[in-house]
């Protein structure tokens, strides 16, 4: 692990927040040739939000630019083993999507249209044919799913580590247990960034914090308006006779979702009386409402017990999109922030994105697709 004992006093580029985001960046950027990029985590990498998430990948969005970064981040997931390195133990079982009210498969029937003409397999099938795929699920009340076959989930970990490894195969510098404790305009173009061992002095700062982001902007007077939302989750003891191929499920009405974790389930569900907050604990009070909802949609999950779980952050913006560009701030200040809960399935094509806005690079299209991206010479490691 890098030390923060013999930080050096500059660099080009400091990125704050040692995620999934974080190492993304740092690895798409030392992979073009970018040697001199620090990266400050306060604790252990991927410690944050990250290693909380359910690690769920899809491209199953209502908006075109989330479909089409969905696909380009399913091809690094099947990839990665080759590019950045590593197993992340993928899981391609499927999306399955839970409708019970007219409004809500409308919407999804539009959206399915949509995904189906930007190259996704999704469709809309019968409550049967969901609980043939899901049999977990109990149909009563639903009237039809929404499923795509061939997205799934992953290890979050396991991705952290495979960027990192190779981030700092290329050159970068990675440093957890060493928060930042304030950004201020530098005496030349750029920012100097304190840390508990020094100062660092840096013309660009990129800032892939999540739900701490918005201390960050407000260093540099950059308004991020991400506001921490704690979210939670439990696994069950081991199940016998369930099928590999269970696919992440999500009722949509209630949020309450499940996969397979291991030989047990691992499921979790958004809190409407949750109040903003760094609050980690784990909450009685969202377990007896978990319990109610799975007892509806998923009763046979009832009679298993708990055999762990634990509260994360999302960090959600006022209209739940993300947060991805550049303000002048005295100095080059990037972010890639505000996911609201979708930070990790997008992780490999937002670090592209970032790369290419450090590199004052403009992809020709909203879409950032993969076959026009610039070329960008991929260096050796030294």
């Amino acid at each position: 692990m890098s030390s923060s004992r013999s930080l050096p006093d500059r660099a080009d580029v400091l990125i704050v927040g040692g995620g999934v985001m974080g190492v993304s960046i740092a690895f798409h950027l030392a992979e073009c040739g970018v040697r001199d990029a620090i990266l400050l985590e306060s604790n252990s990498l991927g410690s944050g939000s990250t290693c909380k998430a359910a690690g769920g990948i899809r491209a199953q969005f209502s908006d075109p630019l989330n479909v089409e970064l969905g696909k380009r981040n399913l091809e690094a997931f099947r990839r990665f083993s080759v590019r950045p390195g590593g197993e992340i133990d993928l899981h391609q079982v499927g999306y399955l999507f839970l409708l019970d009210d007219p409004a809500s498969v409308a919407s999804f029937e539009q959206s399915v249209a949509m995904q189906n003409r930007l190259g996704v397999p999704s469709r809309i099938i019968t409550p049967a044919k969901a609980c043939a795929l899901s049999p977990l699920i109990d149909t009563t009340g639903l009237i039809a799913a929404a499923y795509s076959p061939g997205y799934g989930y992953c290890t979050p970990e396991s991705v952290v580590l495979g960027y990192a490894t190779a981030a700092r195969r290329y050159g970068a510098r990675l440093v957890p247990h060493c928060p930042v404790l304030g950004i201020k305009k530098g005496p030349y173009e750029g920012f100097d960034v304190r840390t508990a061992t020094g100062t660092i002095f840096a013309p660009t700062v990129i800032c892939a914090a999540g739900a701490w982001s918005k201390q960050v902007g407000q260093w540099v007077g950059v308004n991020l308006p991400v506001t921490p939302l704690r979210r939670q989750l439990v696994i069950t003891e081991p199940i016998d006779d369930l099928p590999a191929n269970l696919p992440m499920t999500i009722d949509v009405r209630s949020t309450l979702y499940f996969h397979l974790e291991g030989r047990g389930v691992l499921i979790g569900m958004s809190d409407p009386d949750e109040q903003p907050g760094f609050n980690l604990n784990w909450s009685p009070h969202w377990l007896a409402k978990l319990c109610e909802m799975i007892s509806r949609r998923a009763p046979g999950l009832m009679d298993i017990g708990v055999a762990g779980g634990w509260a994360g952050l999302y960090e959600v913006t006022p209209d739940h999109n993300a947060l991805i560009g550049e303000a002048n701030a005295g100095g080059r200040f990037l972010y890639a922030t505000g996911f609201s809960g979708h930070g990790f399935l997008m992780a490999p094509a937002v670090g592209e994105v970032m790369r290419d806005i450090y590199l004052n690079v403009s992809p020709p299209g909203p879409t950032y697709p993969r076959e026009r991206l610039p070329v960008c010479r991929q260096q050796q490691p030294p």
